[in-house]
């Protein structure tokens, strides 16, 4: 049964570099990647809310011989997560789990994930860019293992930007210069999308601007969520917005998705996973869309992460050599990638944060409904630019929750982000440097 009732102990030590600790506090887990001496294969649980994670499981199984993997799927979102987090309580969790970027810090100082240096350490030091890095390494120990990764992008109407004489902006200025015109041309249209409020997009806006929501000093940990560089971004779209120049129309709602397919907005802030919905939720605007890169502050290339799924083995497996084995699989070699796409009904274009997996994933993308334009050679030079540094911390969910009930004041976000973020460090006995 693991230990997590002493490892949760042991987490309140502050600083990422203690999160290392973690591993050791309660030995190993064990680990069997040979089979458990009868000669049979180690069977592998993997749980995910992902598409196509069913089909990849089927071609490990039918390429290896030694290791099996038997797959459930489980429930995206808080669901998922609180699924997971009872499974490890219990001891009955997955060998294998995918997991959301930003929940990676607050699982590993709780004592929920087994430290994969060992097995998997070097592979993401040589197969993955540094920007990523940084998101799966906490106090020199790897906690998972990148999937994609998910650069920030414009998405523009082509058809608009020509009918109102508009060049595709290149800086935060020349953006709202942009949206100034074409809503001066046509009242009906705004530049974007922007209202409801979305924790996880300002966050990567934020990044880009050169924010750090999370650091730490000696054994305590920063809250810099408001800090002048979010401030910065949070003002400019609480500024579109209350001039008219973007949309309050709520994201990831009905009417946005009828604002973007009858040309009611002449962009949309997306990710490289944002392209492969462009087929399915607007389908008659095919020709029309095209990518650029994220318009950055000072007009040098550079952009944040929105989103981005990693493979992590929860604490209490006994078969951490072949998880580790299977995730290098599913992470890096593109018959992987292949078995993934192949088995979707709708396009999906997730790009690979392993280089080598991304020409699969490219051939399996019809890049038609952009005119042809190479989306996964736009997203790969996106992703080149991806500002290093950012971690994320050990109660990010709780400051999610707190951003997504401050109403789309994107400002205030912020305030109750800060907030949320120092009470949720100190209720859980870390250390805060104020």
């Amino acid at each position: 049964m693991p230990c997590i009732a002493r490892t949760s102990r042991l987490a309140l030590a502050a600083s990422a570099a203690s999160v290392a600790l973690l591993a050791t506090a309660c030995g190993g887990s064990g680990s069997d990647a040979s089979g458990p001496g009868d000669g049979k294969p180690v069977t592998l649980t993997f749980w995910s809310a992902t598409a196509g994670a069913k089909e990849t499981a089927d071609a490990f199984n039918k390429t290896h011989t030694g290791i099996k993997v038997k797959f459930s799927m489980v429930p995206a979102g808080p669901e998922g997560v609180t699924k997971l987090s009872n499974a490890v309580k219990g001891g009955n969790a997955p060998d294998v789990a995918t997991m959301d970027y930003s929940a990676l810090p607050e699982y590993a100082s709780e004592g929920n994930l087994e430290d994969l240096t060992a097995g998997s350490g070097e592979l993401v030091k040589k197969e993955f860019p540094e920007a990523v890095q940084s998101l799966v390494t906490l106090g020199g120990s790897t906690w998972a293992v990148p999937f994609d990764v998910t650069p920030i992008q414009l998405f523009y109407r082509k058809d608009l930007f020509k009918k109102y004489g508009v060049e595709v902006p290149t800086t935060w200025a020349a953006y709202r210069t942009a949206a100034e015109k074409i809503h001066q041309g046509d009242p009906d249209v705004t530049i974007t999308n922007f209202g409801g409020g979305d924790p996880a997009l300002l966050s990567g806006l934020a990044w880009q601007a050169g924010a750090r929501w999370y650091g730490t000093s000696g054994d305590a940990w920063k809250v810099n969520i408001d800090d002048p560089a979010s401030r910065k971004v949070a003002a400019y779209w609480d500024d579109l917005l209350a001039d008219g120049l973007a949309s309050r129309t709520p994201l990831w709602g009905e009417g946005e998705n009828k604002e973007r397919a009858t040309g009611k907005v002449a962009t949309i802030i997306g990710a490289a996973w944002s392209a492969g919905n462009f087929p399915v939720s607007y389908p008659d605007s095919k020709g029309k869309w095209g990518i650029a890169p994220l318009p950055t502050w000072d007009g040098e290339p550079s952009t944040g992460m929105y989103g981005g799924t990693s493979y992590i083995v929860p604490k209490g497996s006994q078969h951490t050599e072949a998880a580790a084995e299977f995730i290098k699989w599913v992470t890096t070699d593109p018959e992987a990638m292949t078995a993934r796409l192949s088995s979707l009904k709708t396009p999906s274009s997730a790009l690979p944060a392993n280089e080598g997996m991304r020409a699969a994933a490219a051939k399996q993308f019809d890049s038609s409904y952009f005119g042809d334009q190479d989306v996964y050679a736009v997203a790969g030079e996106a992703a080149d630019t991806i500002v290093p540094g950012w971690t994320w911390g050990p109660v990010q969910q709780q400051v999610t929750s707190a951003q997504m009930a401050a109403g789309g004041d994107h400002t205030k976000m912020l305030t109750s982000g800060q907030a949320k973020g120092e009470s949720a460090v100190t209720d859980r006995g870390l250390k805060l440097d104020k």
